[in-house]
């Protein structure tokens, strides 16, 4: 039972905070057939299992973001590179989820860097401590031959993955798709034959790993980079994000302002 694990991300049968029809037969059927509104709603009620401590001293305005793109980012690199020595991290786009990866597996102790399609970027890695690598520079993806222990892919839209394969360590190297791009890959046969590559998806987290990621990002002062917005700007926002020129930020409706909409 994947509930029974800590991954109650993947049951299958979820319901999601936002934007699911809640099921029928889960002792609230008076709720059956609506929408669900998460922190939209005027109310909520939440099964203990699903409610977090957020550690004191935390802003809610930080604990919100860290339980998106921070578990999301957390996950993976709690599989693969929390508690082991010497690894290296690679972390594919720099905006909101790319920037908590960097900090959060600086914070595990890992060597980092951040591939990028330019070097516009550049600086804003190397102030979080973190290396820098343009995709499209061949020289440069050729001398980071088998280095990585995991690479977290976190591009939104479609782009080509078959030239970060080779950096992969060979068979204990892991490639982590977290984008979600609707496109299928384009993967080449012979360079994950010839490499010995892992890939794999992730999705978020479950309930213990959310409490996890929050305690160890308050003990390691990691937060995002956030924007408290009104209701009102929330589309305006939206298109930013869609076109790419709302930087590393993640922002947050000031949820009071929603009675004024």
């Amino acid at each position: 039972d994947l509930c029974k694990q800590g991954l109650e991300q993947h049951c299958l049968k979820w319901c999601q905070t936002y934007s699911s029809m809640f099921p029928k037969d889960c002792d609230h059927d008076d709720c059956a057939d609506t929408w669900t509104n998460g922190g939209y709603s005027t109310d909520i009620t939440v099964h203990q299992r699903f409610v977090f401590k957020v550690p004191e001293g935390m802003p809610l305005e930080t604990a919100g973001p860290l339980c998106c793109a921070g578990v999301t980012t957390y996950s993976p690199l709690a599989r693969h590179i929390k508690g082991k020595e010497n690894m290296t991290v690679g972390v594919v786009g720099f905006g909101g989820l790319g920037m908590m990866a960097v900090k959060i597996a600086k914070a595990m102790g890992a060597k980092v860097t951040v591939f990028g399609r330019s070097e516009a970027k550049k600086a804003d890695a190397e102030a979080l401590g973190a290396d820098f690598a343009v995709m499209t520079d061949e020289a440069v993806i050729g001398s980071l031959g088998r280095t990585f222990d995991c690479i977290l892919d976190t591009v939104a839209v479609h782009h080509e993955i078959n030239g970060i394969i080779s950096t992969l360590k060979a068979y204990t190297g892991v490639l982590v798709l977290i984008g979600g791009i609707p496109q299928p890959y384009a993967v080449a046969g012979f360079p994950m034959i010839f490499n010995g590559t892992r890939v794999e998806g992730t999705f978020i987290g479950g309930c213990a790993l959310t409490q996890e990621m929050l305690d160890f990002c308050h003990a390691h002062k990691i937060s995002p980079e956030i924007e408290i917005i009104h209701a009102k700007d929330a589309e305006a926002v939206l298109h930013k994000l869609n076109d790419s020129s709302a930087g590393a930020k993640r922002f947050v409706i000031r949820s009071e302002t929603l009675k004024e909409m």
